[in-house]
């Protein structure tokens, strides 16, 4: 062994035994082999859907004897949520949290689990998340994209909150109401006559309270999570989307995973999905009354007369959807 190769020796030796970080350009053995990667998304922190990413992170991390280093980026940190989607392709993020809606942009017909009235509760919406006809629509998605669904989260019922009351579907006729980026949110109040303002998510609050849009739509936890309650003055319980979150792996992640780590990325997000459904389940029965109790007015309304407006005005067809995807949908039994 060569002097200079001595030397290499004794340096890394010296490094190991002082906990010390190899010096640059040297191997490490096997620490080196460790995989960092970037999970985004673009809720609070102390929301059930960062908790439950940052539990996976970690389960996936002992699970693989620490192969995998994940860091968790919330609240837009790296990007609204159309960045973050981006971001899978273009390699600036490896797993993200996202609803369908956003993955309807690149292939259309997974996004109508959206169209208004789809879903009868969260037990019907789990029902499909397990069917054949999520599996169809997902394999439709990964053959346009390369990204690959893991998991879905239920994200909860969307409702709609608003500084001008309204119970019918033609009282919102001018009303400017925020929704998010993504064609799919469009139908049930471009069915009522709304005026449609796409805000980033990061900016609602801001838009709500300057008045930039007189209403906003989004689940009870979400209400709560991100303070609109704050700066509105109605809850209307319109129920229009039974929404969910995706787990999505990006294709040059999926395609470097073994099987075996395929399973564990597939079975700790699955894991994590379920308690974070629950999480929010539990949590949205709390929230009618906790609302009432901060002073803002629950306005509940017949849903058939929102549903039958968007069923004469918007067509499947119209966002790319396929209504034999969602009569499948229909004939799905809940689960228990």
């Amino acid at each position: 062994m060569s002097l200079l190769s001595r030397g290499l020796v004794a340096a890394l030796a010296l490094a190991s035994a002082c906990g010390l970080a190899p010096l640059p350009g040297l191997s490490a053995g096997p620490a080196a082999a460790q995989t960092k990667l970037k999970w985004a998304h673009v809720y609070e922190p102390a929301e059930p859907f960062h908790t439950a990413s940052v539990w996976a992170a970690g389960e996936i991390a002992k699970r693989t004897n620490g192969r995998y280093q994940i860091d968790v980026y919330p609240s837009s940190q790296l990007g609204k949520e159309s960045d973050i989607n981006q971001g899978l392709t273009l390699g600036t993020v490896d797993m993200i949290i996202s609803g369908s809606s956003f993955a309807g942009k690149a292939y259309p017909p997974i996004g109508v689990t959206y169209y208004p009235y789809t879903f009868r509760d969260a037990q019907h919406l789990l029902a499909y998340a397990k069917s054949d006809v999520f599996k169809d629509l997902a394999k439709g998605y990964e053959d346009k994209t390369g990204n690959h669904i893991v998991a879905v989260t239920y994200y909860g019922v969307r409702q709609s909150t608003s500084n001008k009351p309204f119970k019918t579907c033609a009282e919102m006729k001018g009303l400017k109401i925020r929704v998010p980026d993504a064609p799919a949110y469009l139908a049930m109040p471009k069915a009522c006559g709304a005026n449609i303002a796409p805000i980033a998510f990061a900016e609602v609050y801001l838009a709500l309270q300057n008045g930039t849009v007189d209403a906003q739509e989004n689940p009870l936890t979400t209400i709560e999570a991100k303070k609109f309650y704050e700066v509105q003055k109605n809850i209307i319980l319109t129920g229009h989307i039974v929404d969910h979150l995706n787990t999505v792996l990006s294709p040059s992640l999926w395609a470097k995973l073994s099987p075996e780590d395929r399973k564990i990325f597939t079975e700790v997000a699955q894991e994590a999905a379920a308690k974070a459904s629950a999480e929010v389940a539990a949590r949205e029965k709390e929230l009618i009354a906790l609302f009432k109790d901060k002073g803002l007015t629950i306005i509940e309304v017949n849903t058939d007369d929102f549903r039958d407006t968007v069923m004469k005005n918007i067509t499947f067809e119209s966002f790319g959807y396929r209504k034999a995807d969602w009569d499948r949908i229909q004939a799905l039994k809940s689960t228990m």
